[in-house]
């Protein structure tokens, strides 16, 4: 498992964990961040993350990525 954060742009992956505190656990959930959900990194902009997940395209920060866990 890696995090979010250090995925290949264009490369399907799958979430396997979040960590953090339940605020920010829920706040990704939310987001569509869940165990088995299939995400992908579109482009790395000034410290953002532009991820496709569940067909819809959100940014977020290197801290919010670095939580995410993949594979």
């Amino acid at each position: 498992m890696i995090p979010l954060l250090f995925a290949t742009p264009g490369t399907e992956n799958v979430v396997k964990k979040i960590g953090g505190s339940p605020e920010i656990v829920q706040h990704l959930k939310d987001m569509g961040f869940v165990a088995g959900a299939s995400v992908t990194v579109v482009n790395s902009l000034a410290g953002n993350i532009i991820v496709s997940v569940k067909g819809t395209r959100v940014a977020i920060g290197q801290d919010l990525a670095r939580r995410i866990m993949i594979c």
